[in-house]
């Protein structure tokens, strides 16, 4: 998004962001065809797990993270350091950061699968050497564009949501209902008692953890609540706008996928591209499939490419106040964060190889998105408690939009939170390649492995660490800084600074000398 300058050269103001406009944002950045066939395996009662955690995650994180946003500047980095303290806002954005390095892998393994159908190899998505090929080959590529400073794929960013998103979605849809119409038999029941998922213990409903993560990144245009008309309305409208055309584009397409595609043939990884396949060869069009797994790929690594370098930057910036040393704060001559990218690549590669680890390769996907999930998490976890310590400790600061029942709203996302983040460990139902206990363990391993490294940073930071001063702080941080002008003004600004101080005295128990 452009910021508009014409309002300042003309004199006029510039135009609001509408409600639709914002709608439209966030189901661009939220909405994905990749957590789809896992969940098409439930059929009917995908609807039901599809909208339990948007109403019980997605738009509390929406609300509360609107208030931090339009009250603070600088994201998650600083809405919990401003809660609690430098040591838990700098973990709070490296595990935004390392979320989104644990996630590339799944996107990449999407991309591998799609491209085997391309060249009508579609027994290569159940090769574990394969994928794990791919996704290393193109994660170094796209880093590379990236660190080339090329711009290629950011500038086509939206039209690959449209060409690997919203396309295949709405002709899954059409597709979907052509097939009933012509009397073509479902292969999941329709009825109303297959509403309701099967319960057959904790692991029937693990995968509800990867809709938890389907959802992730509702935080991310809160920040537009700010220019908005009337935030106080305009905001919820837009995130009920928003959440409805989220689930639409996912319910819909998952139950075409149940009414194609035979639940015991049903990857969760492929099953997108096998959807596609039954409904051309059902109509003796099968050169369609390989067209669309190649948009779907094409889509999905055009959005590698775009976003591979935007949660670094904000890594980034709070490491050059001297939170990380310096080899990790090195850029390249475009000025590109070069250490953090090759540190990311290292991430990659090396959890690539779980697909060839762990035999079953649908196995390997969902212990991936169970660790992004868990680490994410607890990310937001440190958001809703942050949100309700700030209405606490800072009732002062103005904020442009503020959450109704913040307490209610924030506890029911934080409890939500929790749970998920319980299930994480849990080996899904139907899977093979890992025990149960060692499934649990490998998760837990590699949420320690990728989450203790900020803490530990932080307890042996150094002053000479420090390669830029921190500037986000004082009344740079507030979004509507309070009035430096005569008298009340003055002393309210005064007030809000020497609390902010006070604040950080009491949630940062270390100096920087300290270690």
């Amino acid at each position: 998004m452009t910021t508009n300058t014409t309002g300042a050269a003309t004199g006029r103001a510039p135009a609001a962001m509408s409600v639709f406009n914002l709608a439209m944002l966030t189901v661009v950045a939220v909405a994905s065809l990749r957590s789809l066939p896992a969940m098409a395996s439930y059929g009917l009662a995908s609807v039901l797990l599809f909208v339990i955690p948007a109403v019980l995650f997605l738009i509390p994180t929406a609300l509360v993270a609107a208030e931090l946003a339009t009250g603070w500047k600088g994201g998650v980095f600083i809405w919990v350091r401003e809660a609690f303290g430098e040591r838990w806002g700098f973990l709070a954005i490296w595990l935004q950061w390392v979320q989104n390095v644990v996630w590339y892998p799944t996107q990449i393994a999407f991309i591998a699968v799609s491209l085997s159908y391309v060249v009508n190899r579609g027994e290569l998505a159940g090769n574990g050497l394969y994928v794990a090929i791919v996704i290393i080959v193109l994660y170094w590529v796209s880093t590379f564009i990236t660190l080339a400073g090329g711009n290629l794929f950011a500038k086509v960013g939206s039209w690959s949501g449209i060409v690997g998103t919203i396309f295949p979605a709405v002709l899954l849809v059409v597709l979907g209902l052509a097939w009933l119409a012509t009397g073509t038999p479902s292969q999941t029941p329709l009825t109303a008692q297959a509403a309701l998922p099967p319960w057959t213990g904790l692991a029937s409903i693990v995968l509800i953890v990867s809709n938890v993560l389907a959802y992730a990144g509702m935080e991310v245009n809160a920040v537009h609540a700010n220019e908005m008309a009337d935030p106080g309305r305009g905001y919820p409208r837009s995130v009920l706008t928003s959440a409805a055309m989220i689930l639409a584009i996912f319910i819909l397409p998952t139950l075409a996928i149940a009414i194609a595609v035979p639940q015991r043939s049903l990857g969760v990884v492929d099953g997108i591209n096998l959807a596609f396949q039954a409904f051309f060869d059902h109509w003796h069009i099968g050169w369609g499939t390989p067209v669309m797994s190649l948009l779907i790929a094409l889509g999905a690594f055009a959005s590698v490419v775009t976003w591979i370098a935007g949660p670094s930057k904000g890594l980034l910036a709070a490491a050059r106040t001297g939170l990380l040393p310096p080899l990790l704060q090195r850029r390249n001559r475009a000025g590109v964060q070069r250490s953090i990218l090759v540190l990311q690549g290292l991430i990659v590669t090396i959890l690539a190889l779980l697909f060839v680890v762990i035999p079953n390769g649908n196995t390997a996907f969902v212990t991936l998105i169970d660790m992004a999930a868990a680490l994410y998490l607890i990310m937001y976890m440190l958001m809703f408690a942050a949100a309700i310590r700030l209405r606490t400790t800072r009732p002062q600061v103005k904020r442009t939009y503020r959450t109704p029942a913040m307490r209610l709203v924030a506890g029911v996302g934080f409890v939500a939170c929790a749970a998920a983040f319980v299930l994480s460990f849990i080996r899904p139902a139907g899977f093979t390649g890992l025990s149960t206990v060692g499934y649990g363990l490998v998760v837990g391993v590699v949420i320690v492995v990728l989450g203790a490294p900020p803490l530990i940073f932080y307890a042996l930071r150094k002053p000479r660490w420090c390669l830029e001063p921190d500037h986000a702080t004082g009344e740079d941080i507030l979004v509507n800084p309070p009035k430096s002008g005569l008298g009340g003004d003055s002393a309210a600004a005064r007030r809000i600074i020497e609390t902010a101080i006070m604040s950080r005295k009491t949630t940062d128990t270390e100096t920087p000398d300290a270690a």
